[in-house]
C-alpha cells in the first residue's frame, strides 16, 4: 500500500505537520497537476517536490542549477534514508553508469541533473525508458531576464515538456518579482499551472544598513559580538575579496576567499570548509551562494551593493535557513553605485537587459536609503503588504530622524553645475566646505559661488546628501567621466524650488550587542551552565557522527534539532523518535548515540 504524504513526512523526515502551504503544494502535485511554488528560503521549499516524488510511481527528476547543491541536497536525503542519487560532472564515468542502471531498475526515489545534462538527447533517451513521477525545477527564477541570476539554458527547458506532457512540473524559486514570475509561467509553459506564493517575510533575520566610512574597521566592529558563528562577507571585486579574507583571518577568525579567479580545487575546498566546519567566514563576490545548504549561517555582511533587492534578498536568504535569529548587514556609499553602474554598464548584454539592471539598481537604492520599515519595504517589491513596525530592523529599532533637506539638495545640485558636471562627490564636497586644495586651485573653483557655501554641514553629512540624491534619482554617474555626478531632468524642479526634498539625517548607530556565548544560538534565550554544556556535548557528538561519514554537522541534525533535544532531555528511543527532524533512519543510526549524552546526566 502507498504511503500517504503526511506518513511520508512524518516516518522519512520525522514533521509531525506541513507548515505553511507545503501540505497544499504536495496534495497538487501528488495529485499529477502542474504548479508554480514562490517561497523564502528556509520555508521548505524541497519538500514540496521530495514528498510528492516518495508518494507518486517512479522517479522525481530534478533540474538543479549547481553541482554542489546536488550533491548537499542527497547526502542529505540519503541520511533520511531517501533513495536519491545526481549526475553531473563529479561522477566519474563507471559511478554516472552505476547511477543509470539504479535509475533503469527503478530504485531511485529522486534523481538530480544540470539543466544542461537534462536536455540532451542521451538523457532523454534514457529517461524515456522508466516511469518519471514529476520535474521539479528548482531556482525557476533563471529562467527570466528580469531575474537577477539569468540563465539562457533554462529557457530551454520547455523540451521536457513537449516530450512528456503527461509528467506534472513544479517550479520553485525564493525570488521573483511579477515580472519574473511572469516570465517563469511563460518561458517555461506554466499557463495553466496553479501559483502558491507564500510569505517572502524571513522573521528571523534582522536587517540593517549603515553609510560606509571605513569598510575594515565597520566589519571588525561587526565581527567582534559574533565569534564562533559562520557568516558571509559579499565583496565586489576579486581584490577586495582577498583584502578583507586576510584582514578578517588577522583578527584570529578562519576566513576563507572565494572568487572565480581561483582554481576550481582551491573553491572547492573553502566551500567544504565552510560547510563542515563551525565558525567559518566565507568572503566572496556573488559567485558564491546559490545552492548553499547550510541551514545555520548566523549573517551575511555586504560591505559592496548587490546588484539589486532580489539579489540582496537572495543573499541575504542564506542566513539562518533553520529558522533561527540572524543578521543580514549592509553598508555602502557614493563610490559602490559609481561602481555597480559601471559593472552594468560594462556588461556584455544588450541595452535592454542593461536598462532593467540599472532599474533595479535604483530600486536597491531606495530601500537603502528609507527611513520606513526595512520589512515592509522589502516585502512591498514582492508585491507583499506588511504593515510596518517589525522591530527587528534598524529603522524599527532605532528609528532614524529625517528633516526638509531643500536647500541643501540646491546647494549640491548647484555645485555640481557650477563645475561643469565632471566631478565626484569628494571633489564637489572640497568646493562646498570651501578647501583650497590643488585640484580645487586647479580648476579655478574657488571662485565659484558654491566655494565654501556648504560648511554647516560636516564631509560625511555631504556624503550623505550626494548618496541621498543620487537615491532620489536626482544625480547619475557618468560611466564616460569616471563616476562624474550629474544631474537628472527630475532634478530642475528642486532647483526652482517646485520639490521639496526630504533627507534622513545619518547618526552614529554606536549601540553593539553584547557578545554572547560561542556557538549558542542568539534566540536560545537564557541558558544555565548545565544547558550549555549539555548543548555542547550534543554538538560533539554530532560532528564525531559527520566526521566519520565525511558530511557536513546539519546533515546530521539542525541546531533546531539540537536545541528541541536540550529543552526535552528524550530519555527513551520512543521520546526522541517524537523530537522534530528525527525521522525512522536517523532514529535507528542515531538515537543510542545521542540517548547516552542524556542518559549521562
Amino acid at each position: 500500500m502507498t504511503a500517504t504524504a503526511t506518513e511520508v513526512l512524518r516516518s522519512v523526515f520525522g514533521f509531525d505537520a506541513f507548515r505553511g502551504e507545503q501540505g497544499e503544494v504536495v496534495d497538487h502535485l501528488v495529485a499529477g497537476r502542474d504548479c508554480l511554488v514562490l517561497m523564502p528560503t528556509g520555508a521548505g521549499k524541497s519538500l514540496c517536490y521530495q514528498v510528492p516524488a516518495i508518494v507518486r510511481p517512479g522517479t522525481g527528476i530534478v533540474i538543479s542549477p549547481l553541482i554542489a547543491l546536488m550533491q548537499d541536497q542527497v547526502e542529505a536525503l540519503r541520511q533520511y534514508g531517501v533513495r536519491a542519487a545526481f549526475l553531473n560532472s563529479s561522477l566519474q564515468a563507471h559511478e554516472a553508469r552505476a547511477v543509470e542502471q539504479d535509475l533503469l531498475a527503478g530504485v531511485l526515489d529522486l534523481l538530480y541533473v544540470a539543466p544542461e545534462r537534462a536536455l540532451t538527447p542521451r538523457f532523454l533517451d534514457l529517461i524515456s525508458g522508466v516511469e518519471i513521477a514529476l520535474f521539479a525545477i528548482d531556482e525557476a527564477h533563471c529562467v527570466s531576464m528580469w531575474g537577477h541570476d539569468f540563465r539562457p539554458e533554462y529557457r530551454k527547458l520547455t523540451g521536457l515538456h513537449q516530450r512528456f506532457g503527461d509528467v506534472p512540473r513544479i517550479a520553485l524559486t525564493a525570488t521573483a518579482d511579477v515580472p519574473t514570475r511572469t516570465d517563469i509561467l511563460d518561458h517555461l509553459e506554466l499557463r495553466s499551472a496553479r501559483v502558491f506564493i507564500s510569505s517572502f517575510d524571513r522573521p528571523n533575520i534582522t536587517y540593517r544598513v549603515s553609510p560606509k566610512t571605513n569598510a575594515n574597521v565597520q566589519l571588525m566592529r561587526f565581527l567582534a559580538a559574533r565569534r564562533g558563528e559562520a557568516g558571509i562577507v559579499y565583496r565586489l571585486s576579486r581584490k577586495k575579496v582577498e583584502e578583507t579574507a586576510e584582514a578578517i583571518s588577522a583578527e584570529g577568525r578562519v576566513a576563507l576567499p572565494y572568487h572565480a579567479g581561483l582554481d576550481a580545487r582551491t573553491r572547492r575546498n573553502h566551500q567544504d570548509r565552510f560547510i563542515r566546519e563551525d565558525g567559518v567566514v566565507m568572503v566572496a563576490t556573488i559567485a558564491f551562494g546559490m545552492g548553499i545548504d547550510k541551514p545555520d549561517v548566523r549573517f551575511v555582511a555586504h560591505l559592496d551593493l548587490p546588484k539589486s533587492l532580489e539579489a540582496y534578498y537572495q543573499e541575504t536568504g542564506r542566513a539562518g535557513r533553520d529558522g533561527l535569529a540572524s543578521e543580514a548587514w549592509m553598508i555602502y556609499g557614493t563610490a559602490d553605485i559609481f561602481g555597480m553602474q559601471q559593472l552594468i554598464d560594462r556588461g556584455e548584454s544588450g541595452e535592454e537587459r542593461r536598462r532593467i539592471e540599472r532599474q533595479k539598481l535604483y530600486e536597491l537604492l531606495g530601500y537603502a536609503e528609507s527611513v520606513g520599515c526595512r520589512r515592509q519595504s522589502l516585502l512591498a517589491h514582492f508585491g507583499e503588504a506588511h504593515p510596518g513596525d517589525c522591530n527587528n530592523c534598524d529603522n524599527c529599532l532605532e528609528p532614524p530622524r529625517s528633516r526638509d533637506g531643500t536647500v541643501d539638495a540646491q546647494k549640491a545640485l548647484s555645485c555640481v553645475i557650477r563645475t561643469g558636471e565632471r566631478f565626484g562627490a569628494g571633489h564637489l564636497i572640497d568646493v562646498l566646505l570651501g578647501r583650497s586644495t590643488e585640484k580645487v586651485a586647479g580648476f579655478g573653483h574657488g571662485d565659484l559661488s558654491t566655494f565654501g557655501i556648504g560648511t554647516d554641514l560636516s564631509e560625511s553629512g555631504w556624503r550623505a546628501v550626494f548618496r541621498q540624491l543620487v537615491a532620489l534619482g536626482l544625480l547619475v554617474a557618468d560611466p564616460a567621466r569616471h563616476g562624474a555626478l550629474r544631474l537628472t531632468e527630475d532634478a530642475r524642479g528642486v532647483l526652482r524650488g517646485d520639490r521639496r526634498i526630504t533627507l534622513r539625517e545619518d547618526t552614529s548607530r554606536s549601540k553593539r550587542r553584547e557578545s554572547r556565548k560561542p556557538s549558542v544560538p542568539k534566540d536560545f534565550g537564557d541558558v544555565t551552565a548545565a544547558e550549555l554544556e549539555l548543548w555542547e556535548r550534543l554538538r560533539e557528538v554530532r560532528k564525531a557522527l559527520a566526521d566519520e561519514q565525511g558530511v557536513p554537522a546539519y546533515v546530521i541534525f539542525h541546531d533546531a534539532t539540537l536545541r528541541e533535544m536540550v529543552a526535552g532531555r528524550p530519555q527513551t528511543l520512543d521520546e526522541f523518535g517524537r523530537i522534530s527532524g528525527v525521522g525512522a533512519s536517523k532514529l535507528e543510526r542515531y538515537g543510542e548515540r545521542f540517548l547516552e549524552v542524556f542518559r549521562r546526566d
